[in-house]
């Protein structure tokens, strides 16, 4: 059996921050993610995307992230069961409780914090008949390593951030780009969809607004993309299809363990994101409360407050002294 201090549900960025602002309190954590590696979304999905909202960084690669907050962390010695679902919890005693993952690991801790991201997630995927056929074969559903598109034909579909992102970023690379969006307006970041209509106005990419994929076709690779536009219909040769519809979450096991839910997320009090089960408490994208943005500099300041209120919780008869590291030093508080 695993004892720890703050079992942490989930090794993506929030996650790993709450090692470091656990630490900072001489906290020790454990991590448990169903993913092999850390780093959650960020490792598993879009390890070269951009990131420009971390404060002190113009732009971080978000692998180049991940492996920052590793080194961050790395005074305060925390472990990890990683490739492995958080399955059930069970409380032992007025302070304790048990969580079991699905290969049987068993860790002891006197709080939980769930730090799941979007939870178990799937792209979702265009209804497209025969578009599994090439899955893996010029159809992706991520972009894990930009430099496989280089030099080539690409076909990206989407109006949300991650279809404006990518096309800003692969246009850089791609021999040809075409973005296609089913409406006129788009969902992402103001400043994403202006370079979006300053690239296309440049002639770098090609922008097909109205417009949807009804069908594929190609021999052992696709090769060609149906687009419907404004009714008609208009073949587009590429080497790559890349429809960016987002994630669809789910919460899975965690579900189960009696938490208020409300459409996928966990509901929290926002003055120490706890939830309704006494030493449960649920930060980043995986909770909800009125006025929730899914960022992940919000993440560590729910992370930053939670573990506030985990020490409070650990060592009830002990009073909290706030410490700057600007004062102390890391070594001073490891």
């Amino acid at each position: 059996m695993i004892e720890t201090d703050i079992l942490i549900v989930g090794a993506g960025p929030v996650g790993l921050f709450t090692v470091f602002e656990a630490g900072l309190l001489k906290l020790k954590c454990h991590l448990v993610d169903a993913l092999p590696q850390v780093g959650g979304q960020l490792s598993e999905i879009y390890p070269k995307k951009p990131i420009y909202d971390i404060p002190g960084y113009p732009s971080v690669l978000a692998g180049d992230l991940v492996d920052n907050l590793m080194e961050q962390i790395k005074p305060f010695n925390p472990s990890f069961t990683l490739g492995e679902r958080a399955e059930s919890i069970e409380k032992i005693d007025d302070k304790y409780y048990l969580l079991k993952t699905n290969r049987g690991t068993v860790i002891k801790a006197p709080v939980i914090a769930i730090a799941g991201g979007l939870g178990s997630f799937e792209p979702r995927k265009p209804p497209i008949e025969g578009l599994e056929k090439y899955e893996g074969k010029g159809v992706e559903y991520m972009v894990k390593d930009p430099d496989m598109f280089a030099d080539k034909k690409l076909l990206i579909a989407g109006g949300g951030d991650s279809a404006l992102d990518w096309t800003i970023e692969l246009s850089k690379i791609a021999k040809e780009i075409t973005l296609i969006h089913r409406r006129t307006s788009f969902r992402g970041a103001l400043d994403s969809v202006e370079q979006v209509m300053e690239l296309a106005k440049k002639g770098k990419i090609n922008l097909i607004t109205n417009a949807q994929a009804v069908d594929v076709s190609g021999e052992d690779h696709i090769r060609s993309v149906g687009v419907k536009v404004d009714g008609e219909l208009k073949q587009i040769d590429i080497d790559y299809f890349i429809p960016l519809f987002g994630l669809s979450p789910k919460l899975g096991p965690v579900a189960e363990w009696g938490l208020n839910i409300n459409r996928s997320a966990i509901e929290v009090n926002t003055l120490d994101y706890s939830t309704n089960v006494p030493g449960v408490y649920a930060i980043g994208d995986i909770n909800t409360y009125e006025g929730k943005l899914k960022l992940i500099l919000c993440g560590f300041h729910e992370a930053t407050l939670m573990v506030q209120s985990a020490f409070k919780r650990i060592y009830p008869d002990q009073k909290l002294s706030f410490k700057y590291t600007t004062v102390t030093g890391i070594e001073g508080l490891s």
